[in-house]
């Protein structure tokens, strides 16, 4: 058992008093806003997971003047060490001092001990998300979270429930809510600019697979068993959790023990675009039907109460297909079929859509203002929701009949045996 796994709640309980005494002396953020202003305005950070994504989370958060980076957590040393110089050489260089104000933490619940961290910012693999975000939430702290949400429907739906128990700002990291071209769309759409939508093709990877990967030898300085965490016990490959400080994305999300692959990957950004079109933020489909071939990876059909069909199919990006023509949209591109559709001037259009042109900023700004982010929690679930219903269509080759008002498939006790998976133990079962 690795030391990660020993870490007891009388440990915990120590480290929270003992961190308590030596934390750096900054307000919170509740704090100075309810005394009009002091010393320390500034929103005080902690990063949980630092690799690829982490580090480019973490780089968007430390250029901005209104927020202080106090802790890195990860359970590569190496990565954790880097982390920590780059937040200490950071502030080195704009003060003029020898800073040496951030820690570096092993284990997530030590950071989440600290009473001085305002919000913390996730980004570590997919089957680690429910447990840190629930816990940040009994903490008081608000979160950034990268997508997908969730490894499990069972494990949004109890995100959701936390974030709204203790009445916190999360923003889930569908950062394409925030660019224009999306926003156009979206707009477009939700205003009937299209006519009545009668399909919507979505073009993204399709689902994982259960690892299959060879043992490899374990190089010192990873913490192999707390990655795992609450996945199945399994011997260590690299293709997983490749070590030191590495610039590309690790394949873990291939494999259904820590992912949904394509399906939740590119899924939690264009699938996530599909519903905020449709004005399905709050809800989801009520029929997924699978492919006639088991093997294919694309071809799962999801149908609306309202009759719209969303196919998981080629059409390179987001495409609404309307009564009176088509919008296809992507990262840098929007296409509108006939072209005088784009043309349209938004501002004028009874239905506005949230606009923010940059998702990091708009979560500071709701932490301050205490409203609901561009990508709040619930539609981070409801979005997630549809990749995992895919997947589950996928996987077990079923028709599948979803209520999304009560989250259940509908007369099938089977289906709904599915909407969690087993947590290793000792790792503690997320509970809101």
């Amino acid at each position: 058992m690795s030391n990660a796994s020993r870490f007891t709640r009388r440990d915990f309980l120590k480290t929270t008093s003992a961190l308590a005494a030596s934390a750096p002396f900054l307000l919170p953020s509740h704090v100075w806003a309810a005394e009009g202003g002091g010393p320390n305005e500034k929103l005080v950070l902690g990063f949980i997971g630092v690799g690829k994504q982490g580090r480019g989370l973490l780089g968007g958060f430390l250029g901005r003047n209104q927020v202080q980076v106090v802790a890195v957590c990860d359970v590569d040393t190496t990565r954790r060490d880097h982390s920590k110089k780059t937040v200490e050489d950071h502030y080195a260089k704009k003060t003029g001092t020898d800073f040496k104000g951030c820690e570096g933490y092993p284990d997530f619940r030590q950071l989440l001990a600290r009473k001085d961290i305002d919000a913390v910012c996730i980004a570590v693999p997919d089957h680690w998300h429910a447990l840190p975000v629930i816990l940040a939430c009994k903490h008081g702290k608000d979160i950034y979270c990268e997508k997908p949400l969730s490894l499990t429907i069972a494990e949004a739906i109890a995100m959701v429930k936390a974030v709204r128990q203790h009445d916190r700002v999360f923003q889930t990291g569908s950062m394409q809510r925030s660019s224009a071209e999306f926003l156009k769309a979206c707009e477009l759409v939700r205003n009937g600019c299209l006519g009545p939508i009668q399909q919507v093709i979505v073009d993204v990877g399709g689902p994982s697979r259960w690892c299959d990967l060879p043992e490899e030898a374990m190089e010192p300085g990873l913490d192999w068993d707390y990655w795992l965490g609450p996945a199945p016990k399994r011997p260590y490959n690299s293709i997983l959790s490749p070590r030191g400080v590495h610039d590309f994305f690790p394949n873990w999300r291939n494999y259904r023990e820590y992912s949904g692959g394509g399906m939740t990957d590119w899924g939690a950004h264009h699938f996530d675009i599909a519903q905020w079109g449709l004005g399905m933020d709050h809800s989801g489909p009520v029929e997924i039907i699978p492919p006639d071939d088991p093997k294919a990876t694309k071809g799962v059909r999801f149908r609306y109460a309202n009759g719209v069909e969303m196919i998981h199919g080629d059409s390179g990006g987001v495409l609404f297909i309307g009564e009176k023509g088509k919008i296809l949209v992507n990262r840098g591109k929007f296409q509108a079929t006939p072209e005088e559709i784009g043309d349209i001037d938004r501002s004028k259009l009874p239905i506005q859509l949230y606009h923010s042109t940059d998702h990091l900023g708009d979560f500071l700004k709701c932490v301050r203002s205490r409203q609901r982010p561009i990508c709040d929690v619930e539609i981070g679930c409801r979005s997630v929701t549809v990749c995992h219903l895919g997947n589950l269509a996928y996987w077990y080759h079923r028709h599948l009949h979803w209520d999304p008002v009560n989250q259940r498939f509908l007369g099938d006790t089977e289906a709904n045996t599915w909407l969690d998976r087993p947590k290793r133990s000792p790792y503690a079962r997320y509970a809101a």
